[in-house]
């Protein structure tokens, strides 16, 4: 009998294959048959492992099929990654569990025409995983080419981006970078400033059975030691978020303060709008924004278990004029649609998803979303341009194509996190300030 968590661990990876799912919600749908927390667990190590180990998995495989990978019918590959990824990885699981499962899921799959081969592959695989052999290291670190193919391989990570890494901050913040992409995140949770302190939440979890510390660089926020914070009951009742780290320092770029009036833009899930909330206090007025609407649902929900009253969820138009009057608040968030090239810890598939062809038509996107925000903003008041990703066509290049076309706004600071400098996810924010 196929394990339940491997067969899960295919359908998920093959929702991301063939219908683009991104990692989470792939995962969340096919974690929906299983009731055991270890199942669960084990479709989340085998799936997002797999995702980012996968150009290592594919160098062992290659080393030993007779065609190339890219050649193989999609799910007998899906098959040979998730198990390779297992024999090579996850050690402490018996290897001949995992090879019959490969078997099974392969014959199951009404692939039975390749159950010898993925057998082979496998076999050979396990008996030599104890010196597995990998490229040499370039002996030259400045020879971004030759460096970036063997990144490309011992890392996992695509060469267009390794490259762009390479030519910015060189081979070993480079390769810091990549070593931080390949650990495992540790969950992060921010107190609901409206509900309970840091210090109050803290105790409350610790009551629970829940182990924390406070974030380094986030006021408001707690790591996970151990324990399952998910389940306890200030989860529940709202005096809690998951959100990373670097992600709740965007918040406070944007200085709220009480009695504001303040836009949202992209506010879905809704951690910064949780935060501002608390910022602006009961005679303040935020205005929650987002475009499709199972975003809104997801943060009419985030919302709703947090008690937060004075928010105001509106869906706005993809294109077009936004519908508020000019002038009409003191300080607007973009959280703005991006790559993700900054969270790729979290979610490995983006290093796949995204290609360097797509930049120029998020950037066109983020510049257009600048230009129709700015006139919202009143004379003296604050917009916050953000994004979790690490290049600078969504980053400085907007905000300075923002900057030309609007001389009634000025930079006052920009903020940016990196992983092999500050331990974080490299997200990016820039205050602009509208003159008065």
């Amino acid at each position: 009998m196929i394990a339940l968590a491997r067969r899960a661990a295919l359908d998920a990876l093959r929702q991301v294959d063939e219908e683009r799912l991104d990692m989470g919600e792939a995962v969340a749908r096919a974690r929906k048959p299983l009731t055991d927390e270890r199942d669960r667990a084990l479709l989340l190590e085998i799936v997002s492992g797999t995702l980012r180990m996968r150009a290592a998995i594919d160098h062992q495989l290659a080393l030993r099929l007779t065609r190339p990978i890219g050649r193989l019918d999609a799910m007998v590959r899906d098959i040979l990654r998730m198990s390779a990824f297992q024999l090579m990885y996850l050690t402490r699981t018996p290897s001949s569990a995992i090879i019959n499962d490969a078997v099974d899921l392969t014959r199951r799959g009404g692939k039975s025409s390749a159950t010898g081969l993925v057998n082979a592959v496998l076999r050979a695989l396990n008996r030599e995983r104890q010196k597995l052999a990998w490229p040499e290291r370039p002996a030259d670190p400045a020879n971004v080419d030759a460096m970036a193919g063997y990144f490309s391989v011992v890392h996992s990570h695509p060469e267009w981006l390794i490259r762009r890494w390479l030519r910015r901050h060189g081979a070993e913040a480079t390769e810091a970078w990549l070593r931080f992409n390949n650990l495992a995140p540790a969950l992060c949770l921010v107190a609901n400033r409206t509900l309970a302190s840091r210090e109050a939440l803290e105790e409350e979890l610790k009551s629970d059975g829940v182990d924390t510390r406070h974030t380094p660089r986030a006021p408001h926020g707690l790591q996970v030691i151990s324990g399952q914070a998910l389940g306890t009951r200030a989860f529940r009742e709202g005096r809690c978020l998951v959100q990373d780290e670097a992600s709740q320092l965007i918040a406070g770029l944007l200085a709220a303060q009480r009695g504001d009036r303040v836009l949202d833009l992209c506010a879905s899930p809704g951690g910064k709008t949780v935060a501002i909330a608390a910022d602006i206090g009961s005679t303040g007025l935020i205005v929650a924004t987002d475009v499709r609407r199972h975003r809104l649902r997801v943060l009419t929900e985030t919302l709703t278990r947090c008690r937060i009253a004075r928010a105001r969820v509106t869906q706005v138009p993809p294109a077009g004029v936004l519908p508020f009057a000019d002038a009409a608040f003191d300080r607007v968030l973009i959280d703005a649609p991006c790559s993700g090239l900054g969270t790729v810890r979290r979610d490995p598939d983006i290093r796949w998803r995204v290609a360097e062809s797509d930049l120029p038509a998020l950037a066109a996107t983020q510049v257009d979303l600048l230009q129709r925000t700015a006139a919202l903003v009143r004379p003296g008041g604050t917009l916050v341009y953000s994004t979790c990703s690490s290049e600078p066509e969504e980053n400085q290049q907007v905000v300075a194509a923002f900057l030309a076309g609007h001389p009634d706004f000025t930079l006052a600071r920009e903020h940016q996190t990196l992983p092999f400098r500050d331990g974080l996810e490299a997200f990016f924010g820039s205050v602009l300030e509208r003159r008065a």
